[in-house]
């Protein structure tokens, strides 16, 4: 984790991240009952007391933007306590890794900040920050292993070949470690269960999705989206699915799903 965001967050070199501290309770608090929550993919805390929420999202849901922007706000408001002065709030940073094209551009990386509109010079506070990384627009780039990010990115390709895989281990004794430990879990049965969870998930996911997409061109494409979205959580919790995992493939919230099978089993 660290050499990763090294890797992302001090390409420079300077002031390398030599602590950190994973949270593990992924939760979003709530300050009021009727507070919609979230689940956060990483959540890490630097021996600085910046707070890093890395999110990993597989296809496009259409929310990410907004998504992103209300992790940061909870997460940086919740960073003090009741009655503590607005100095204490601790600088907070996003990283988003996207397994789609996001923005127009093609550049994979791209950092955000507040600015002034009229000088791009002058920057309101560093205590917000942004990051996504888009890996499509990575693999048409122009990969220079000799640079950290570039590296870490390769390495997260499951297609890479072995020869390349080997490559990057030489000469990144981390990613090295990082493999050793990704061939320990793999012998897992239960981590095994949970990835084959997952892609079964997001295999009947893409097919709901195209489905629900052709009969909205019929019926109306929100009412398509959004019907074709609950029926397909339904199946996935018929299927005995964790909650959590379906909750990460769908885009809809813990509470959210647990409202729907509700409302499905009064129906019945």
């Amino acid at each position: 984790m660290k050499a990763l965001l090294n890797a992302i967050l001090r390409q420079d070199g300077l002031n390398p991240i030599v602590k950190l501290k994973v949270i593990e309770n992924k939760q979003l608090k709530k300050d009021m009952l009727s507070d919609k929550t979230g689940r956060l993919d990483i959540r890490a805390e630097l021996a600085s007391g910046e707070q890093i929420n890395i999110e990993m999202q597989m296809i496009n849901q259409n929310n990410r933007v907004k998504r992103t922007l209300f992790y940061l706000a909870k997460l940086f408001t919740a960073s003090i306590k009741s009655g503590e002065p607005y100095e204490k709030l601790r600088k907070t940073i996003t990283i988003n890794l996207l397994n789609f094209e996001l923005f127009p551009y093609e550049r994979f990386h791209s950092t955000y900040h507040f600015y002034e509109d009229h000088d791009k010079n002058v920057i309101l506070t560093d205590a917000l920050e942004v990051h996504f990384i888009e890996f499509p627009k990575f693999e048409r780039s122009k990969q220079d292993i000799t640079i950290a990010l570039h590296r870490w990115l390769l390495f997260m390709d499951e297609k890479l070949p072995e020869e390349q895989l080997k490559e990057l281990m030489i000469m990144d004794p981390m990613i090295g470690k990082t493999e050793e430990h990704l061939e320990l879990l793999s012998g897992n049965d239960y981590v095994r269960e949970l990835a084959e969870a997952r892609e079964n998930a997001l295999r009947d996911w893409n097919s709901s999705i195209s489905g629900s997409r052709a009969e909205g061109r019929a019926q109306g494409k929100a009412e398509g989206r959004v019907e074709g979205k609950s029926e397909m959580v339904l199946k996935l919790l018929a299927k005995g699915l964790d909650v959590s995992v379906i909750s990460e493939v769908s885009g809809m919230s813990v509470a959210e799903i647990m409202r729907l099978a509700e409302s499905k089993m009064m129906d019945q």
